[in-house]
């Protein structure tokens, strides 16, 4: 497999505007006889296929929600960076684009990332075109704040539900197109396949959530905002239908899926309270603008926190990275609690926790102000846990909560197969080893709207490929292949549940691949992994029937998807022998338990191939080359 990244010559703030212009066109009606097929109408696909059919083409959107509205983008909280400096504090695209490079620990696409932090300021202005209702100050003006690897307010809100307030901007977007004909949308609808015809994406095989009905849909070109694979720990704080089954059975067409270790343990969600706990929640990096995370400096100590003097309780965040204190990366701060907890500090059941103060903030500037900011999250913390935030603090610990890695794209976004684009989650290309926090946004968004509607155009102008069919060979052997999975799990018939393998799968994970790998525990993982698959494949017990509405039957080919995957991902953990961002081989640390990164032997993406059923996946190397950037020992001190 050759892997072209497509990075355009000349200065990097010049790429993307010449690469525009060096695009083939097409010319608006000719746009009318192509046919572009979105998977996923989230932030990057609403977007996507609301741009696409904008300038004519004919799309066909499938999501497997009862409407685009549900899409996982609206659980995001926090808030969508953008370079505007409105704040006067410094800030600028190439502040932006360095603060992401150093964020992922040096392990992204230069090009990519300088790209996305330019169009940053434009998505604001478009999404308050559509009016999003952004916070604002007093005065008028869009109000920000700050989130975890920056020292500059750089992030746009509102309150603490933003992917909603954007996701309800792009299905309206959306929705107008639905209206004038040029959407064709599909909901409750499960991609289970890719078709690929002379070595081009020209279709997906989807199931009917509702019948059970399958059937085939061709097109000139496919685009995939899937979203990411959290979901394979089980307990996470993705919605519980996310799923990793479109990218992996894309991959299995021939996409190469990339860095599938670097996945981000978000440190603010509320803690396990049980066995019966079936996802996790999220609580917002914004919290840490103004709450303070501390834990007690005595071990063992049961005391209610608020008879814990100040002098007893260990800010370690501000403690171990003065300039940015609370506002430390993600993966930093996870890997800090969870190194307080195993000191036998942590707080609440079983000592999986650490407490997010806001006292101090209620003092400076009121309760009315804080509620202004945060009120929601607040309410939902009391719904879950019974606790008031605002007169005790809040408890929180790490979970699984995004994935860097995911199908490799170029700079076109295109994956290894031609004609197949990848945008979002569901690619690799814009975070590295670790996402900042409120970028995901940025980044569904800045693929949907402003890039991929270039990029298919130049696909389409250029590679001159006959019309596909659904009557095609590949279509109905495709069918077929989807028809033979689900009668083999129909077949099975055994006498444990689906969520009971998904439960052991993620148990498995969450502790040899988790915060914390070494070599003995995923070689063990590699062992364990093949077995449980294969105990799945006897004693899975699925109910119900194909032709009808049939939630298990779709849990089923999900979990089976997760079974595969997961070993590619602890596979790609234990070849790349360095600690990086997200990626925390405790093999690999420095004296005082940060990252060790190695550049000499694994500066690159790693896009691993699928060489055939039972076979070993094929590992393809991306050089990573930072021409602006110096790689260095990335420190938040």
């Amino acid at each position: 497999m050759k892997l072209d990244a497509k990075i355009p010559p000349g200065p990097l703030a010049q790429k993307w505007d010449q690469h525009r212009f060096d695009l083939k066109l097409i010319n608006p009606a000719n746009k009318r006889k192509h046919d572009i097929i979105v998977v996923g109408t989230g932030l990057a696909g609403a977007s996507a296929a609301a741009t696409l059919a904008e300038l004519g083409y004919n799309v066909s959107a499938f999501c497997y929600q009862d409407s685009p509205r549900r899409a996982h983008s609206i659980a995001a909280q926090g808030g969508i960076n953008a370079a505007k400096n409105y704040q006067n504090d410094g800030d600028s695209v190439y502040r932006l684009f360095y603060d992401t490079v150093k964020g992922g620990d040096f392990r992204a696409r230069e090009a990519n990332v300088y790209r996305l932090a330019q169009i940053s300021v434009n998505i604001i202005d478009q999404c308050v075109a559509q009016g999003v209702p952004f916070a604002r100050e007093y005065g008028g003006l869009l109000a920000n704040r700050s989130f975890g690897g920056a020292q500059v307010s750089r992030t746009f809100y509102a309150r603490g539900q933003t992917g909603q307030q954007l996701l309800l901007g792009a299905y309206q977007a959306l929705c107008r197109q639905i209206a004038a004909g040029t959407v064709k949308m599909f909901p409750r609808t499960e991609m289970l396949d890719l078709v690929v015809v002379h070595g081009h994406a020209k279709g997906i095989i989807v199931r009917d959530l509702v019948s059970g009905a399958v059937s085939a849909h061709a097109a000139d070109a496919v685009v995939m905002a899937t979203g990411g694979y959290s979901n394979v720990f089980y307990l996470s704080t993705n919605a519980k239908g996310c799923n990793v089954t479109a990218t992996w059975r894309a991959y299995k067409k021939g996409a190469a899926f990339a860095n599938p270790c670097y996945t981000q343990i978000h440190p603010t969600c509320i803690p396990v309270s049980g066995e019966h706990q079936s996802k996790l929640t999220l609580m917002s990096e914004s919290l840490r603008n103004d709450g303070r995370v501390w834990a007690p400096r005595k071990k063992g100590d049961t005391r209610a926190p608020a008879d814990i003097p100040e002098g007893e309780r260990d800010y370690y965040l501000e403690r171990k990275y003065p300039s940015f204190g609370n506002l430390a990366p993600r993966d930093i701060s996870s890997r800090a609690a969870k190194e307080v907890c195993d000191d036998g500090r942590g707080v609440g059941p079983g000592g999986r926790g650490v407490y997010l103060d806001f006292a101090d903030a209620i003092q400076r500037l009121g309760e009315a102000c804080v509620s202004e900011r945060y009120g929601n999250l607040f309410d939902m913390y009391e719904k879950i846990t019974g606790e008031n935030a605002y007169r005790v603090p809040m408890r929180i610990y790490p979970a699984a909560h995004y994935t860097m890695g995911g199908l490799w794209v170029d700079y076109d976004l295109m994956s290894t197969i031609p004609g197949l684009f990848v945008l979002g989650e569901a690619n690799f290309s814009d975070h590295g080893a670790n996402r900042l926090g409120a970028s995901a946004l940025m980044q569904g968004l800045a693929d949907g709207y402003f890039v991929v509607p270039y990029t298919v155009g130049d696909y389409l102008a250029t590679s001159k490929q006959p019309k596909p069919a659904a009557s095609q060979p590949e279509f109905q052997q495709a069918i077929s292949g989807v028809a033979d999975l689900t009668r083999r799990l129909l077949a099975v018939n055994g006498k444990h549940t689906v969520n009971s393998f998904h439960k052991q799968l993620g148990a498995l994970l969450w502790e040899k691949c988790g915060m914390a790998r070494d070599e003995k525990g995923l070689q063990a993982a590699l062992r364990e992994i093949p077995a449980l698959r294969e105990q799945f494949w006897k004693e899975v017990k699925v109910t119900g029937q194909n032709q009808e509405l049939n939630q298990a039957l779709e849990h089923a080919g999900r979990v089976a998807d997760f079974l595969e995957f997961a070993e590619l991902l602890c596979l790609d953990a234990l070849h790349r022998r360095e600690s990086c961002g997200g990626h925390f081989r405790v093999e690999f640390q420095t004296p005082d338990g940060e990252a060790l990164r190695d550049d000499q032997n694994f500066a690159y993406v790693a896009a691993w191939e699928f060489a055939g059923p039972g076979q070993p996946p094929v590992l393809n190397k991306e050089p990573l080359v930072y021409d602006q950037v110096h790689m260095s020992t990335r420190s938040y001190k």
